[in-house]
C-alpha cells in the first residue's frame, strides 16, 4: 500500500486497542490514545526504510534519503545470506527485512529501551520522528507543498506539547506500569503495531509480505503471505483509494468514540 493508506490504518489500529481496552474495563487515558495513534500512524511508514522512493524516505531530507539507501543494502544482503533455493532472485532489498515481524519487534523494543534508559529527551526524539512520520503520512497532500522545515517545525512542537501532557499525574507516562523507572515503557507498543499493520497491508497487494520471516514455508524462508491472487490489489489502485482508506477512517473514529466510552 502506499503512505497515505499505511498511516491511516497504523492510527486505526491504535485506536482499535483503545477500544479493546476500554471493553475489558481498562480506558486508556486519552492522551496514551492520541499520542498512541500518531505514534502507530508514523511507524506504519517505518518498514518501507528500505525503499528510496517511499513517503519516509522525503521526510527528513538527505538524511532519510540517504540512511533508506543504507537499510536497502543491509536489507538485501540480509536476504541473499539467508535466502533458499526456491526463493526468488533479487536486486534489492524492498519488502524483505523490514517487513517482518521480526524487524517490527526489534524496532519496539529498541524504543521501549531508548526511552526507558534515555530519558525525557529520548522520548522528545522519539515522539518528534513520529510526528513528523505522522504529518507525511496522514496529511501528505499539504505536507508536499509545504517545506520540509515546517513540518519538522509543527512535528516537534507536536512532540513538545504530548511529552508535557503525558508527564502530568494520570496522564500516561506510567500507563501500563506503575515503577518511575519505567516511564514510557509503552511507547514500542505503538510502534510494533504500526510496523505489523504495515505488513499486514502490504501482504492484501499482488506482491505479498515475508511477515513471518525467517520461518520456512513451501520450501522459502522468504515466503510472501498473502490472500488468494482473486483477492489482491496493485498499490495506489482503486481497491486502496476508494475502498480501504474510506474503511480505515471509519474504523478510526469508531474506534475512538468506543475508546473514550462515547458509545
Amino acid at each position: 500500500m502506499m503512505g497515505p493508506a499505511h498511516s491511516l490504518s497504523g492510527a486505526a489500529a491504535w485506536l482499535g486497542v483503545g477500544a479493546a481496552a476500554a471493553a475489558t474495563g481498562h480506558t486508556m487515558p486519552w492522551p496514551v490514545l492520541l499520542a498512541g495513534a500518531l505514534i502507530c500512524a508514523g511507524a506504519a511508514l517505518a518498514p518501507d526504510l528500505d525503499h528510496k522512493s517511499a513517503t519516509i524516505s522525503r521526510a527528513f531530507g538527505p538524511l532519510s534519503r540517504a540512511l533508506c539507501g543504507i537499510v536497502d543494502a543491509i536489507s538485501f544482503a540480509v536476504y541473499k545470506i539467508t535466502k533458499s533455493k526456491k526463493d526468488a532472485r533479487r536486486t534489492g532489498g524492498h519488502r524483505t527485512l523490514t517487513h517482518t515481524a521480526v524487524w517490527a519487534l526489534l524496532i519496539g523494543v529498541g524504543a521501549s529501551t531508548l526511552a526507558v534508559e534515555g530519558g525525557r529527551w529520548a522520548v522528545l526524539a522519539l515522539l518528534f520522528v513520529h510526528m513528523v512520520l505522522a504529518v507525511e503520512g496522514l496529511l501528505w497532500r499539504a505536507a508536499r507543498v509545504s517545506s520540509d522545515v515546517l513540518v519538522w517545525l509543527l512535528g516537534a512542537t507536536s512532540a513538545w506539547i504530548l511529552a508535557g501532557v503525558l508527564d502530568q499525574p494520570g496522564n500516561g507516562a506510567y500507563w501500563l506500569v506503575t515503577d518511575p523507572e519505567l516511564a514510557y515503557a509503552w511507547i514500542g507498543l505503538p510502534i510494533v503495531l504500526g510496523a505489523l499493520v504495515h505488513d499486514i497491508g502490504d501482504a492484501l497487494t499482488i506482491s505479498g509480505c515475508p511477515i513471518l520471516w525467517p520461518l520456512p514455508i513451501a520450501g522459502k524462508r522468504w515466503y510472501p503471505l498473502g490472500p488468494p491472487s482473486v483477492m489482491r490489489f496493485r498499490a495506489g489502485s482503486w481497491v486502496e483509494l476508494k475502498i480501504l482508506m474510506p474503511v480505515f477512517m471509519l474504523a478510526g473514529g469508531v474506534g475512538a468514540a468506543a475508546a473514550l466510552n462515547l458509545i
